[in-house]
């Protein structure tokens, strides 16, 4: 009797798989949460992180998926100012997703500060001239903007009619204040004078770039999933239009990085040059991201190579693969390279290295996990 269930159709193994995929984020959640309540009596000590290398894998998280929120308003232009209907279906789904990020930044940063409660001071005793102030504005804006505009056309959609008239205001608000998020954040690392790395005025545009690159394909990749486990189809365009997007935005982001080693190699102004040498090929011996980032490197000159061409783009499972390629990609080199890159060496030119710890490594996985909780839910609904 029991090989019966071993039985089904697509349908059937879909909802075993989904079943399956909520178990396995509620477990590796309870693990990130124990770990983290034994973070949060012993101290950010159990951590890698340092005095020399105050950020690590948190603020990694952190800075990536902000971008990955960011980039729902790709979809939001083409379709609101440019009536592109192809996105009809699927910006539902990058709203839900720019959701899921913004939650997942905000539990990075309570996991970064120890103290969670330590939140408060902004909020008690704001200081505008801080860009963390600013940073923490934007930031719940934009989610309770999403939240609105989400649940308003997807109540729209269900309901096969327009949706309200008040919602159109909100959504030519979200385009402007999705730049703002991430410019914001680039402007964190920007405004800090002391590291070379960050010093340039085109960290926000690298910042735009690379989000417009990773939240696409990111949300290619879940469309596919969803494609393939449910009746519930976002449009092989659309699909497509999205893969012309992370192609072109990967490209520019790919040529905003050559300027900045142009910029640091030709000057040769050795605090500048010191953090890319350290991340490529190390310096007095060290260098425990230089294989992370060469893998990113070649990662996305692969990616841009089956993206840019037709035949490869339009092939699903390419598509899917080089999806996943640009996601890895800018991961590594806007998260551990760019925020641990900064802080080696330190000002006094001595080297700090940082790896993340298992309970650093623990509770990332389990806010990963809550982010991925989130989307799944969502989307079941839009479904």
């Amino acid at each position: 009797m029991f090989e019966k269930a071993l039985i089904g159709n697509r349908g059937y193994w879909g909802w075993i798989a989904l079943l399956l995929s909520i178990a396995l984020l509620l477990s590796v959640m309870t693990i990130g949460f124990i770990t983290y309540l034994r973070q949060l009596n012993y101290g950010l000590g159990i951590t890698g992180m340092s005095r020399d290398v105050s950020w690590g894998l948190y603020i990694a998280q952190f800075t990536f998926l902000v971008g990955v929120a960011a980039s729902a308003v790709m979809l939001i232009i083409p379709y609101y100012l440019h009536d592109y209907k192809k996105f009809g279906k699927i910006i539902i789904l990058g709203e839900f997703l720019a959701i899921s990020a913004v939650v997942m930044c905000m539990l990075f940063v309570f996991a970064d500060l120890g103290q969670p409660f330590r939140v408060l001071n902004i909020i008690l005793h704001p200081t505008p001239s801080s860009i963390m102030f600013w940073d923490m504005i934007v930031l719940n804006g934009y989610l309770l903007l999403n939240i609105i505009i989400g649940w308003a056309v997807l109540s729209a959609e269900r309901n096969d009619v327009s949706p309200p008239g008040w919602v159109k205001p909100l959504i030519y608000l979200s385009i402007p204040w999705a730049i703002s998020i991430h410019t914001v954040t680039a402007f964190l690392y920007a405004g800090l004078p002391g590291r070379h790395l960050w010093l340039t005025a085109i960290m926000a545009p690298r910042f735009l770039a690379s989000a417009f690159a990773s939240g696409p394909a990111l949300l290619i990749i879940l469309c596919l999933i969803v494609r393939r486990i449910t009746k519930f189809d976002p449009g092989n365009e659309a699909i497509q239009t999205l893969g012309k997007i992370v192609t072109y935005a990967m490209i520019i982001n790919i040529f905003f990085f050559a300027l900045e080693l142009f910029t640091v190699f030709y000057s040769k102004i050795p605090g500048h040059t010191h953090p890319f040498k350290y991340l490529f090929f190390g310096i007095e011996g060290q260098g425990k991201l230089i294989p992370w980032m060469w893998t990113a490197a070649l990662l996305a000159i692969a990616a841009i190579i089956l993206l840019i061409n037709p035949g490869t783009r339009k092939n699903e499972n390419i598509l899917m693969a080089a999806a996943v390629g640009v996601f890895i990609s800018t991961w590594i080199d806007k998260g551990m390279g760019l925020v641990v890159g900064g802080f080696i060496p330190n000002p006094f030119e001595e080297i700090t290295e940082y790896l993340p710890t298992a309970p650093e490594v623990l509770i990332t996985l389990g806010v990963w996990a809550a982010g991925l909780l989130i989307i799944t839910m969502f989307y079941k609904i839009t479904v």
